[in-house]
């Protein structure tokens, strides 16, 4: 019996043309995804997060709107591991997330929703979102006494 999960990788590109990254039976139960703003240090203008202080103390957001994507850490634990094989620094996937992201009812997301993930609570909407990414890091562990794989891999939006 296979156990679904609600997070989804679909490659898009990489530098073979492999079809990884994925996420196979039983690589994910154990799966938790996080999602971040992407941010430097205070000094880092380069990653397009700027926030300064005015001369008045006031702190105040320089950031381009374009710079408003996320980071997303994914880790895993089970007894197999994700298909990771070729799937290099550079991988691009469109990944379905576990995370969801909410607005208030009436309104507009943010990012392009998974579709069957809206669900209304109160005056909000929550979805999760489909987003386009980048792998920026990957790591494997395997634990032989308790026979379970342990994986992070490290995401960027476009």
């Amino acid at each position: 019996m296979a156990y679904p999960s609600f997070l989804v990788i679909t490659p898009i590109s990489n530098s073979t043309g492999a079809d990884t990254p994925q996420l196979p039976t039983y690589s994910v139960r154990g799966a938790t995804q996080s999602l971040s703003i992407i941010a430097g240090d205070k000094n880092d203008a380069a990653i397009g997060t700027v926030i300064r202080r005015s001369i008045n103390g006031q702190l105040i957001d320089l950031t381009a709107p374009q710079f408003r994507k996320y980071d997303s850490e994914i880790t895993f634990n089970d007894v197999e591991m994700p298909a990771m094989d070729d799937a290099w620094l550079g991988t691009v996937v469109l990944v379905q997330c576990a995370v969801e992201l909410g607005f208030p009812t009436g309104g507009t997301p943010a990012r392009p929703v998974v579709a069957g993930s809206e669900r209304e609570e109160g005056h909000f909407t929550f979805y999760r979102p489909e987003l386009t990414m980048m792998v920026y890091g990957f790591s494997t562990s395997f634990d032989e006494w308790g026979a379970e794989y342990r994986s992070g891999l490290k995401l960027q939006e476009q």
